[in-house]
């Protein structure tokens, strides 16, 4: 990354970075020297929130950096803004903004670039890392939104169900875990009949990926995590708008990936169990038919009223893999759906679950840690629009309405033994530039969770 974290000793004439607001604009300024505040003033520099003045010193050198910040921040990650807007150098919080800790983790996110395709020179920007704030917590954590970012970002040319399943086997090699993956016609035989009925018109095998790591009588807690690499939408295909994005949708196996790689970081003491049923949605003779019913792994039959409603398929028989041994905690992550994005739009992505602890403390969690999401009901009343006259259920009610809630529904059905279920329906992706999350692939909820796995497993 271009932007990174040193201690005091490491920093080569680090400049000063002051951290202005319209209150305390007046204290700074006194204080500043006076070719800089001569510069300031004759610039017409106002401390409003997201303004930058690099200051310039006698020698036409940088003499420090003034930028606008808010007491009360509605973005904690706005220091983002100073990755791509700072000369390279060193640097340090001469006054520190309200959160310094999510202030040094803007920068280090905002600095993301995706660069597998085409090279970029940034400059290099380095921060001393803040007083009272762990250097190594906050690098670990943006390398797992790296590593997120990277394979969401990654086209489906290149990132099929062989290398989701790569990059699971890197992980587990890396912190001494175990993968076992069932692919192919393997899948029937192995009882995971809709992730092969979904995947198996692709050239490329479908498959399940399932990796453990940590002492196996510790609390357990299993991921799930989508991994649709490409959706046409199958025999319901997609306009060729719908499909600009696609590549995005194994962003749920992305996000669960990364969360896996921050838990195994931390060495928290769990049993960690990551699944990830990996699939291509493509077309062919050999595509699944609306109409069709399909078996599940729970028993439950499932009628196909639209074959792109594919995830809520794959997870159905996941999650049902991961309830066997009764998890004191499931989480699954998807792009599922776009009724979330019509309700709460791309930043927000709604979660679902029972527990009222866990709600609470993931509401807690996420604005601690600047990564949003807003609990959404389980509300019982909607689980009719799945009836189905000839099957268990029907995999997209018509009608439109509710989508997410009945998603959500649809996937709670193969969830009954584990102590809680929490379901993420996430977008997994930035529409625009903002500080600290570049457009494109993007980590959400993965953040809000470290925080929350730490709080209640941590010696």
């Amino acid at each position: 990354m271009a932007a990174t974290l040193i201690t005091a000793s490491e920093a080569a004439n680090p400049r000063p970075i002051w951290c202005v607001t319209p209150q305390n604009w007046r204290e700074v300024a006194k204080g500043l020297p006076a070719p800089a505040l001569a510069f300031g003033e004759a610039t017409g520099f106002k401390a409003e929130p997201g303004s930058l003045l690099i200051l310039p010193a006698a020698d036409g050198s940088i003499a420090g950096v003034l930028f606008g910040c808010e007491d009360a921040p509605r973005d904690p990650l706005s220091f983002g803004k100073l990755a791509t807007s700072l000369p390279a150098g060193d640097y340090f919080l001469e006054r520190a903004p309200a959160d310094p800790r999510l202030a040094a983790l803007g920068l280090l996110l905002g600095a993301y670039r995706f660069t597998r395709y085409r090279k970029r020179s940034q400059p290099a920007i380095r921060l001393v890392v803040p007083d009272g704030v762990d250097k190594a917590a906050l690098e670990r954590t943006a390398e797992a939104v790296t590593l997120t970012r990277d394979l969401v970002n990654t086209p489906a040319n290149d990132l099929g169900p062989a290398e989701i399943e790569a990059a699971v086997r890197t992980l587990a090699a890396r912190f001494g875990g175990s993968v076992r993956v069932t692919a192919g016609d393997d899948l029937l035989a192995a009882n995971f009949p809709m992730v092969h009925a979904v995947g198996r018109a692709s050239p490329r095998a479908p498959r399940l990926i399932d990796l453990s790591w940590g002492d196996e009588d510790a609390p357990k807690v299993t991921l799930v995590g989508k991994g649709v690499a490409f959706d046409t939408g199958g025999l319901d295909i997609k306009p060729s708008a719908g499909m600009l994005l696609m590549k995005k949708d194994m962003g749920g196996a992305a996000s669960a990936i990364g969360l896996a790689q921050m838990i195994m970081g931390r060495n928290l003491p769990i049993r960690l169990r990551l699944i990830v049923p990996a699939v291509e949605n493509a077309v062919s003779g050999a595509s699944f038919r609306p109409g069709d019913i399909l078996p599940s792994r729970k028993g439950l039959s499932v009628e196909i009223g639209n074959t792109d409603a594919e995830g809520r398929l794959i997870l159905a028989d996941a999650l049902a893999l991961a309830d066997e041994e009764a998890p004191e905690l499931l989480i699954d992550f998807a792009t599922l759906t776009g009724a979330a994005r019509v309700a709460l739009g791309p930043q927000l992505p709604p979660a679902y679950t029972d527990d009222e602890t866990l709600a609470a403390d993931l509401a807690r969690h996420g604005a601690a840690e600047a990564d949003p999401l807003w609990r959404m009901p389980l509300w019982r009343p909607y689980a009719s629009m799945l009836d189905s006259p000839i099957a268990d259920l029907n995999n997209a009610p018509g009608g439109g309405f509710a989508g997410s809630i009945t998603a959500a529904l649809f996937l709670q059905r193969f969830v009954e033994r584990a102590g809680s279920w929490l379901h993420l329906d996430i977008y997994a992706w930035n529409p625009s530039n903002r500080p600290g999350r570049p457009e494109g692939g993007e980590a959400q909820t993965i953040r809000a969770l470290d925080a929350l796995l730490t709080e209640r497993y941590a010696r």
